[in-house]
């Protein structure tokens, strides 16, 4: 090993080593001990020529000395003692002397061309004087009124140091010169260096920089807070500095912000050092030398350049390491023995049968060489310790699959990622990296760096460098194994398992779980059965509830069930596995395991079984794989379910969203794991078994439908209950769920779906117990509705009354049935259809044709007249709805009223034909506080978001025609009944729409109005004559009568109302009096007023007289709250 040109001694100078309390600068002002120690009291000389008073054995004056030879060249003036006596005034603390004979010594240089490095080395000791005098005075000034900065006249002194060192040329000697130029070349751009970063690093020109200068440390670092420091058994000290070991590009930037020097600045200066030179130093000083380099390089940031001098440091050391074997092989005997130095061994030739002894390998060192090889490959975006290396031993202390850090496994997601790194240059690291790790030797690593490179790498390798890999690994560790290392790799292949997915039972034998409190609602029938369709959502759709589901899947006890995985294999050869195995917790399974061998570059299936042997709660993890020769590891993924594709889904959708849109820097923009999520399946108790032996289905609008069921297992059966399904409920929730219609047609919506169900059933009549082996008979009606085509009866069971073993066992919460589904095929014809239903006044015109010309005497003749029959007209109204038969065979179509009496109007509509049904029902009045009542949502939806743009006065109409027509709905019901056979139904009139006449006439007025003409015969009032229906009045021409209009409020409370009058046509008329604005004063409920205007008719026609009565004292004033109407006719002749 050479000997290195730095001194064995760790003082570099001849000063006494400070105590342990000076090992850092003050950071006060004045320390206690500098303050002591004025500038002025610094010893000074007079000069070069002068004679000193403390050193008489100095020369006074520079004399010739006589010429020799030079290792840097030829003899030269006596510049170079005067550079040698400032070196040693420094030495001294003569700080003043120092810089006298230093400058002599600059003076004289410069004119020799031959004492550049003497000129260097002078200018060197020039700028260590400054550094020292701010140090020792703790002063951190600028001397004088120079703007330059304290620290710029040192570093244009280092410079102009670096350039000489850097143009000097050896005159003799060149073997032995150049070594000693390009050290000291070196040191000069490390110690220029050295000298920014302390600035730079310090936040500028103060103590913690001279600090950092007088007394550096091993490794160049940024400050911290505290560190702490520990001595090994090798005497070595090693300073930990605590706090982050990288710091932010904030933190960096602002120190360049701070002190004006830039990283850049800093690395600019310091790669000078690096250059073919380096090949002339020893091997000692060129590590240290790129030891330096590649720290600082890091402290500032520089990772990969710090990197890139790191692999050049190993070759260096690898050179040692390499020449060391070789001269310790040289050194050795080649005769046979038992490598004991020393022992005689004979005759020199050997013969055949010899043994080779393997020295023990020293193994001091190695993890040092190999954290730098996996720190250069960590810069670079290699992970060489995906593939974890694990102790035997330790192993075997625990179970396979039990390790704590197995809950986070890497995620091998085919998603797109940005690439971090190039391809070509990260294969070359990692053969330097093998080829370090083998040299050592340390051959589990060997295995860990190709086995991990092949796992990571692997898309972008080639064929031959994927076998290459293998091959290494496994040659290494066999070696390993041989040599009884403890150490060996876990599986290494990557995650083999892509998806992992449970069959589910067939539906007759999956059981499903319900909660036990459900139970106590068994027998509330609202409808819909709560026990089959759950707790009831207040939200019509629900996607929270949809997207949650049930997320565990129901196993039986003793009953098999398959897991089907997808295998991966990413390499160019197959793949084998030694073992394939389940990866359960929670109840006990009975699995086996399997080899399998996957083929290259393929997606490989294989289906497991296994049988639960207990009832609880089952869940799997993941699966179990093992190679040959490796230790068996536990992967985990979720079970491939719609929720979790649908997650997955999103997942990958965001990764592609923001690929390429950050950059990220350095060893950030490496993907993270990702946390995985286990599925769980929940073992229910062993439940029995029930099959369909008949059904019987009858075709109609409502028909029965009889299922016999059977019990065929050991189990009783307590527990029934229905629930169906049918093609009209999906398309209906699909509309709801949209959420685009109005507020009627989402109510007429809800009506359909809720109380017209295809298929119902009478749980309160059925028997809910069925013993092994017994038959129960259940009955379902079926409902004819337009559009359905199909339907489905589920039939779940369960047997919940169970013997318990012990009375200490707690009763579960749940319980599972199993579920029968039939599906059933509908067929449902559309035969009859009502449409253009209206509502008119009932006139007495109406009233005298029904009575006087139906000369039927049949009984259905006198129940039409009846009918008709009605004592006040004003308080009716005529009902009529057409209805069309669409069908091959005729129906009687029967539609009946039940206020105030019941009453039916039975017709018999033919195929193809339309019949109109008149039917006379009384008015309605509701109460405005009924009227302003919202449309409700029959769903009890929440949070019902109203889309519809109308008014208030609009949303006020929509209103009074919901509920006047539900009003109507409830008075009259329509049915029919197929001629001649025994099948009947109802007719819906939910499809007919009611249009603001139809509300005026359904409606009873406000005020009441009744208009009439009368004359006068000797102050007696005497009716005008009227025609024989009673709807018109016959007054003589060009006479006076009276109009007279009768006013009664109906309203319950008081009305202040006026009445406006039209008589048309009016320029055949003349009245007496106004016919707008009327007065009728406040009315109190129920009181009448009446008012008469004469009029006389001035020609032979038709004369309609018109009333409209508004109220002053309500909200809407502009809306009439009666109407009344007359007639006259006057046919007299006017000849």
């Amino acid at each position: 090993m050479p000997r290195s040109l730095d001194p064995e001694i760790p003082q570099r100078d001849s000063l006494p080593p400070l105590p342990s309390y000076n090992s850092q600068p003050d950071l006060s002002t004045n320390g206690p001990a500098r303050s002591k120690t004025p500038a002025a009291s610094k010893r000074m000389s007079t000069g070069p020529g002068l004679v000193p008073s403390r050193t008489a054995s100095l020369p006074t004056t520079p004399v010739t000395a006589k010429k020799r030879p030079n290792l840097l060249g030829a003899a030269s003036s006596h510049g170079r003692l005067f550079k040698v006596l400032a070196d040693l005034f420094l030495l001294a603390g003569r700080h003043a002397d120092s810089q006298i004979w230093y400058s002599e010594a600059i003076a004289l240089f410069k004119g020799s061309p031959h004492d550049t490095s003497w000129h260097a080395a002078a200018l060197e000791g020039l700028a260590t004087i400054p550094v020292i005098e701010a140090w020792s005075s703790g002063s951190a000034t600028a001397n004088g009124a120079d703007e330059k900065e304290p620290w710029q006249d040192i570093v244009d002194k280092l410079t102009q140091a670096t350039a000489l060192y850097h143009k000097s040329t050896p005159n003799s000697e060149h073997e032995r010169t150049y070594p000693l130029l390009a050290y000291l070349y070196s040191q000069s751009v490390i110690r220029h260096t050295s000298l920014l970063f302390a600035v730079w690093s310090a936040k500028g020109w103060g103590p913690h920089a001279f600090g950092k200068l007088i007394q550096p440390g091993t490794t160049p670092y940024l400050p911290s807070s505290t560190a702490s420091s520990s001595t090994d058994h090798n005497g070595v000290t090693i300073t930990v500095v605590n706090g982050r070991t990288k710091a932010s590009y904030a933190e960096l930037e602002r120190l360049t912000t701070i002190t004006g020097i830039t990283r850049t600045q800093i690395a600019t200066t310091l790669s000078q050092v690096h250059g073919p030179w380096l090949l002339h130093l020893a091997a000692r000083e060129r590590i240290g030398i790129l030891q330096t380099v590649a720290g600082m390089f890091g402290a500032l940031g520089y990772l990969r350049k710090e990197a890139y001098i790191l692999r050049e440091l190993l070759g260096s050391i690898m050179d040692l390491i390499v020449c060391g074997r070789e001269e310790s092989g040289g050194a050795r005997p080649n005769g046979a023995g038992l490598g004991i130095r020393g022992a005689p061994v004979g005759n020199a030739s050997t013969t055949a049968g010899t043994v080779g002894v393997r020295e023990n390998p020293r193994l001091e060192g190695n993890e040092s060489m190999l954290r730098i090889i996996k720190h250069i490959c960590r810069v670079h975006g290699v992970d060489i310790e995906s593939v974890k290396l694990v102790d035997i031993g330790a192993i075997a202390a625990t179970s396979n699959g039990d390790a704590a850090d197995d809950a986070e496994e890497e995620d091998l997601d085919d998603s797109p990622q940005d690439p971090f790194g190039w391809p070509e240059l990260q294969i070359g690291i990692i053969r330097e990296a093998i080829a370090v790790a083998e040299a050592l030797p340390d051959y589990p690593s060997v295995a860990q760096f190709s086995l991990s490179s092949l796992k990571s790498l692997h898309p972008v390798m080639s064929h031959s460098d994927q076998v290459h890999l293998y091959h290494t690994a496994t040659r290494a560790l066999t070696t390993a194994i041989r040599r009884g290392d403890r150490r060996t790799v876990e599986y290494w292949a990557g995650k083999p398992i892509v998806s992992i997915e449970v069959l589910s039972l067939p539906l007759i034998r999956l059981p499903i779980e319900k909660p036990l409190s459900l139970l106590a609602k068994a027998n509330d029938q609202s409808g819909v059965d709560t026990i089959l369709t759950g707790v009831k959502d207040p939200f019509l759709y629900n996607p929270r509830k949809v997207a949650s589901g049930q997320t565990q899947s129901i196993l039986v006890q003793n009953e098999r069930f398959e897991v089907v995985m997808t295998l991966r294999n990413p390499f160019v050869f197959d793949l084998q596995l030694e073992s394939l195995a389940l990866s359960t917790s929670g109840v006990r399974i009975e699995s086996e395991a399997m080899p399998i061998t996957i083929p290259a570059n393929t997606y490989h299936p294989v289906t497991m079984t296994g049988k639960a042997a207990e009832p609880g709660t089952l869940t799997i993890r993941g699966c179990v794989v093992q190679a040959p020769g490796g230790l068996p590891r536990e992967y985990i993924l979720p079970l491939s379910t719609e929720e979790e594709e649908e997650t997955r889904s999103r997942r990958r959708s965001a990764i592609e969203s923001e690929v390429g849109r950050a950059k990220y820097a350095g060893l950030e923009s490496r993907p993270w794991k990702r946390m995985s999520k286990r599925d769980s399946k929940q073992v229910s108790k062993k439940q029995p078994l029930r099959f369909l032996e008949s059904v019987m289905l009858y075709n109609g609008e409502t028909s029965t439908i009889r299922l016999t069921l059977e019990n065929v297992s050991s189990l009783t059966i307590d527990f029934v209950r229905i629930t169906f399904d049918d093609s009209t409920i999906a398309p209906a929730q699909q509309i709801l769920a949209e959420g685009e219609l109005s507020v009627f047609e989402t109510y007429e919506t809800e009506y359909d779906l809720i109380h017209r169900p295809v298929f119902t059933w009478d749980a309160g009549r059925e028997a809910s117990r069925v013993d092994p082996g017994e038959k129960a008979s259940v009955a379902v009606k079926c409902f004819g509705k337009v559009g359905c085509t199909s339907g489905a009866i589920h039939v779940s069971y369960a047997y919940i009354n169970r013997h318990h073993e012990t009375l200490k066992e707690k009763p579960p919460d749940v319980f599972h049935t199993r579920q029968l589904s039939y599906p059933v095929v509908v067929t449902v014809y559309h035969m009859l259809e009502c449409h253009s239903m209206d509502i008119s006044p009932y006139s007495r015109i109406t009233a005298f044709a029904s009575t006087t010309e139906d000369d039927d005497d049949s009984p259905a003749g006198k129940a039409r007249r009846a009918l008709f029959d009605v004592e006040d007209v004003a308080d009716w109204c005529l009902f009529s709805v057409d209805v069309r038969n669409t069908y091959g065979s005729p129906f009687e179509v029967t539609f009946e009223r039940s206020e105030p009496t019941h009453m039916t109007t039975t017709v018999l509509v033919p195929p193809g034909s339309t019949t109109r049904i008149v039917l006379p029902i009384r008015k309605i009045l509701l109460t405005e506080e009924q009227t302003s009542k919202p449309i409700p949502t029959l769903s009890d939806r929440q949070f019902v978001v109203v889309k519809s743009n109308l008014s208030s006065a609009e949303e006020k109409a929509q209103r009074e025609l919901f509920w006047y027509r539900e009003e109507l709905f409830k008075t009259v019901q329509g049915r029919w009944r197929e001629t001649g056979g025994m099948r009947s139904g109802e007719l819906s009139l939910r499809q007919q729409r009611m249009t603001q006449p139809m509300l005026e006439a359904l409606r009873t007025e406000t005020a009441r109005v009744q208009m009439s003409l009368v004359r006068y015969e000797d102050e007696v009032a005497m009716p005008v004559d009227v025609d024989p229906s009673g709807s018109k009045y016959l007054p003589p021409p060009n006479e006076f009568v009276y109009m007279r209009t009768k006013v009664t409020n109906l309203a319950p409370a008081e009305l202040v109302l006026v009445a406006n009058l039209a008589l048309e046509p009016a320029q055949h008329t003349i009245y007496q009096g106004v016919l707008t604005g009327i007065p009728m004063g406040r009315l109190a409920p129920g009181e009448s007023y009446e008012t008469e205007l004469p009029v006389a008719f001035l020609s032979r026609g038709r004369f309609d007289v018109s009333a409209e009565i508004r109220a002053l004292n309500v909200s809407d004033t502009t809306s009439p709250v009666g109407r009344g109407d007359l007639r006259a006719v006057v046919e007299a002749d006017f000849s």
